[in-house]
């Protein structure tokens, strides 16, 4: 599978996923760092809440980090894991910030490649690694969270456009 059709892939996995979680997406008409944006019209508050997401498939296991998304904190950033095998593919989704703590914590922002090169990937992630991502292990319940939206009946049932989107 080459990487365009990993990214293809990954991304309607993802839209899938935030579909079932009770929440809208829209495609940007231009790649400018952001690939999808979850929204909802309206949250159990009555507010319009929307988040742009950074996608990054693989086929495996892959996690980056990378300073160029430092300036954007409202992004998230999501992570497709194991999209050639659906029985194990995941998501783990973080701002910013969190990544760049995972980074820290790791140390990675002391090598070569974070000063140099203004990031750091690993496609063959540790044990430790994994642990410390847990937490942002996505499911259906934490993404309204993750948007920052207050669902307040719960997810919507899914209608006949979510389920449109090939798998």
């Amino acid at each position: 599978m080459d990487d365009g059709q990993t990214e293809i892939i990954g991304r309607h996995w993802l839209i899938r996923e935030l579909l079932e979680a009770g929440l809208e997406v829209a495609l940007p008409e231009r790649d400018r760092g952001v690939d999808l944006i979850a929204y909802s019209e309206l949250d159990g508050s009555g507010r319009f809440v929307a988040k742009p997401i950074q996608l990054k498939s693989a086929n495996d296991c892959s996690f980056a980090v990378d300073q160029k998304y430092e300036p954007s904190q409202e992004l998230l950033i999501a992570y497709v894991w194991h999209v050639a095998d659906p029985e194990k593919t995941c998501c783990y989704c973080l701002t910013y910030s969190e990544a760049e703590g995972v980074a820290q914590r790791l140390r990675w922002t002391e090598t070569n490649s974070w000063k140099e090169g203004h990031n750091y990937t690993t496609q063959h992630p540790s044990r430790e690694l994994v642990g410390i991502l847990e937490p942002f292990l996505m499911d259906s319940t934490k993404w309204s969270q993750k948007v920052g939206i207050s669902l307040a009946s719960g997810p919507r049932p899914r209608d006949e456009a979510a389920e449109a989107v090939p798998e």
